[in-house]
């Protein structure tokens, strides 16, 4: 078993434990000490119920314990619901027991004062010196409805329990985790388990995703994040979901600089960017819900265990406007239509002479007067067609009981013919037949755009899942940065040693020698200023282009540094770098940057207007190999300038994918000081000709007192 394995199972005492105890139990079944208890008696939790309090000798018809020393055994687990001042004391005791798991309700931590996080850290240390696992603290707790498990004080359980499922809630915030599983339940969406993590301050979000993947009962995990604390736990979780084909459906807020500064107020971590975030999201196959209604309507679809590799849609529709309709949404979500083949439209042209048989296929209301049409147009779909996902936009005719047995009948027919098929409907009718519609296999949803939505996810968790690991990264020699940010030629020196190209160059320290280097390269060549403290070097004017002989050189040369000492008169200047003009090339964008989260993220995109007005650019984690490249480099919009659009030659993707994974490596073997690399522009030449890095900055952190000693 892994570590991560170990640390995901190390959850099991915490949430479905044999035995619990109640730190802090009430009498008072409304209050937070009493409705964990309460709940369970309710609930006839499978395992033993002690409630620890010393002022009692019974709570809720059970016998109470005056200290946690007269328990008859050392619990699994203790929820803990004593004023903040005394939970130190109580967690320090459950860990001299020996107690696995603490499930932590108090509140007045690290989410209101640095003096309350000081106080928490003492508790998780305690707690992990004892291989004591503590969720929270100021969290909801969790339930385990299969085994009778409230931890948990949610007023949701009032209004009803849960319902038996496979769909496992991860939440960092306990009011909307509960939110969240009370919107299942009112939907018949069964929900048996819920954990909510609070602050956090061991047990994290990635954590409970980790467990529930590895959880037999689980099947698919629905998760609400504020912000990522701890980012190896999350991957490693979010990884291991993929391995074992159980979709993650997230709902990440913070999208937005004031959501983002929200989510830092309410949980104390850090949001993070959302573009890169939603990198990290794509790379391990998780779905991004923007509502709850969307994020239910996923995993409600997900529980059929059916997703499509490469999937394609079938659309079969009694309305050409919901065909439409469909198609809409299809497009904007990327979900494939193709066409029905021409034998088949024909065949179905025979069968009914306006239908529209092209893919929606439109059986009109002329169907239902022959009924057996109705399959007859479903068994083209899956069979002629070969659709991976069948849509059937039925509206109201699919609830009416002149329509809905036979409907039923026939669709039924169709699924066991082509039982592979993920089956989709958008039927309105009451309750008692959409039941019977999902008891049968198709899942019923109201509304065909909030179906194709769901559809899209079960395609993309199809591709993921069955995506290859990927080529390894290559191999860069050991990265030794300098003790301070280098200059272009420094830095490019540097990412040279990676295997990192840039486009012929030379440092120059006098006119003369900067007219020998431009005749060697030939002109016209490039010339700009060469500082450490200059970065931004167009800014001040510090970049000639399309130098054309010597005498321009010579001029260029004073040009410069009169420039440089005009707007930056405290500058370190070290020359002139003189550079070959290359020409025929796409002006591409790439670097890297270190997420306060997810540590150096690689990015990449077309130069110019592309990166600073469209905002054209992916990201990924690092470090990749050159497939992964690739495909970033072919996922940005503007790839079909790359790819030979419109008569331009093809750039050389192979060198360009070579040289970003390259910098991938780069970033991850340089370590923490690297701050950031920037390389704008990269020209990308023809088919076979290379990828130039035109420029470079790289930005470091400061070195500390101990660091300088060693450089």
């Amino acid at each position: 078993m892994t570590d991560a394995a170990r640390r995901f199972r190390s959850l099991t005492p915490l949430f479905a434990p044999r035995s619990v105890a109640v730190i802090g139990a009430s009498s008072d079944a409304g209050r937070i000490g009493g409705k964990p208890i309460a709940y369970m008696i309710r609930q006839k939790f499978q395992g033993a119920l002690y409630p620890v309090n010393p002022s009692r000798d019974e709570i809720q018809g059970l016998k109470c314990y005056r200290a946690l020393a007269d328990l008859p055994e050392v619990p699994d687990v203790a929820v803990v619901a004593v004023p903040a001042p005394f939970a130190p004391q109580a967690v320090a005791d459950l860990a001299s027991m020996g107690v696995k798991g603490c499930v932590m309700l108090t509140a007045g931590f690290a989410e209101v004062s640095d003096a309350g996080a000081a106080i928490q850290a003492g508790m998780v240390a305690r707690a992990k010196a004892a291989g004591m696992r503590l969720m929270g603290p100021n969290c909801l707790g969790l339930f385990n409805a299969g085994i009778g498990y409230y931890a948990t004080f949610t007023a949701s359980v009032e209004t009803g329990w849960p319902m038996p499922g496979r769909i496992g809630i991860a939440s960092q915030s306990g009011a909307y985790g509960t939110h969240l599983f009370t919107a299942a339940r009112n939907r018949g969406i069964g929900v048996p388990i819920c954990v909510t993590t609070g602050n956090e301050a061991d047990v994290t979000i990635g954590d409970v995703i980790g467990w529930l993947a590895q959880d037999e009962g689980t099947d698919v995990i629905a998760a609400y994040a504020e912000g990522i604390r701890e980012a190896e736990s999350f991957t490693t979780a979010l990884a291991a979901a993929r391995a074992a084909r159980k979709p993650v459906v997230l709902m990440k807020v913070g999208r937005s600089g004031l959501g983002a500064k929200a989510a830092q107020s309410h949980t104390a971590s850090i949001a993070g960017d959302d573009a890169i975030t939603d990198a990290v999201l794509k790379e391990f196959g998780v779905v991004r819900a923007r509502t709850t209604e969307e994020m239910l309507d996923i995993a409600h679809l997900a529980t059929r265990k059916i997703y499509p590799i490469g999937g394609t849609l079938g659309v079969m529709t009694v309305s050409g406007g919901a065909g439409v309709l469909i198609s809409d949404a299809a497009e904007a979500c990327g979900v494939a239509m193709p066409e029905m083949p021409a034998a088949a439209q024909q065949k179905l042209f025979d069968l009914i002479s306006f239908c529209a048989p092209r893919n929606p296929v439109d059986c009109t209301a002329q169907a239902f007067n022959e009924f057996p049409k109705v399959g007859m147009f479903l068994d083209s779909l899956c069979g002629d067609g070969g659709y991976s996902t069948v849509l059937g936009f039925f509206s109201q005719t699919g609830g009416a009981p002149s329509v809905a047995a036979r409907l039923r009948e026939t669709l039924r027919a169709t699924r066991d013919k082509y039982p592979d098929r993920l089956y989709v409907l958008s039927i309105l009718a009451d309750a008692e037949k959409v039941a019977e519609y999902e008891a049968d296999g198709f899942t019923v949803f109201e509304d065909p755009t909030r179906a194709v939505v769901a559809i899209d996810a079960m395609h993309k968790y199809g591709d993921a899942f069955a995506r290859a690991a990927g080529l390894a990264a290559p191999e860069v020699p050991e990265v030794r940065l300098p003790a301070a940010t280098p200059s272009e030629a420094a830095a490019k020196r540097l990412l040279g040693r990676a295997g990192i190209a840039a486009a012929p160059e030379r440092a120059c320290v006098s006119p003369q020698d900067a007219v020998a280097a431009a005749q060697g390269f030939g002109f016209p060549v490039v010339m700009k200023i060469l500082s450490p403290d200059i970065v931004h070097k167009s800014e001040i004017g510090g970049v000639l282009l399309d130098v054309k002989d010597a005498d321009a050189v010579l001029d260029g040369y004073e040009t410069l540094l009169q420039r440089a000492a005009a707007h930056a008169p405290e500058a370190r200047i070290e020359g002139v770098l003189v550079a070959k003009q290359l020409s025929g090339g796409t002006e591409c964008i790439m670097g890297m940057v270190r997420d306060p989260v997810f540590g150096p993220v690689a990015m990449f995109g077309l130069g110019g207007i592309f990166v600073e007005i469209l905002k054209d650019v992916t990201f990924h984690r690092c470090p990749f190999g050159a497939d992964v490249a690739e495909q970033m480099i072919r996922s940005i919009k503007g790839a079909p300038l790359l790819l030979g659009a419109r008569g331009r030659k093809p750039a050389d993707i192979k060198a360009l994918a070579a040289m970003l994974s390259r910098l991938s490596v780069f970033a991850v073997q340089a370590g923490p000081r690297l701050h950031s690399v920037d390389l704008n522009p990269v020209f990308a030449m023809a088919d076979g000709e290379g990828a130039f890095a035109a420029d470079a900055v790289l930005q470091l952190c400061a070195l500390t007192h101990d660091e300088l000693g060693d450089v």
